[in-house]
């Protein structure tokens, strides 16, 4: 992936933006990792951990919003088993 440590930051950037939307729920994102083929994996917290919708607010929100800016991300998946 091209110029990793800018796309990196961006990726954070955009997380940092979409957070005060999910803690209004009770929720939380944290980042965890950028792979090498353009994933974002990350990890839903707090409200957004349990959630019926978690996966509807993962990709209807977050992925949207991280492809729409960043088009080289492929997609935002979850880490499983990582909630509190």
């Amino acid at each position: 992936m091209e110029n990793r440590d800018a796309i990196l930051r961006k990726v954070k950037n955009i997380l940092e933006q979409i957070r005060p939307y999910l803690q209004q729920d009770g929720g939380d994102v944290e980042f965890v990792e950028l792979t090498d083929d353009g994933v974002v994996m990350v990890e839903l917290k707090g409200a957004c951990g349990n959630c019926p919708h978690s996966q509807q607010t993962l990709k209807n929100g977050i992925e949207s919003t991280m492809k729409r800016i960043l088009p080289q991300i492929k997609s935002v998946e979850a880490v499983n088993g990582k909630t509190s």
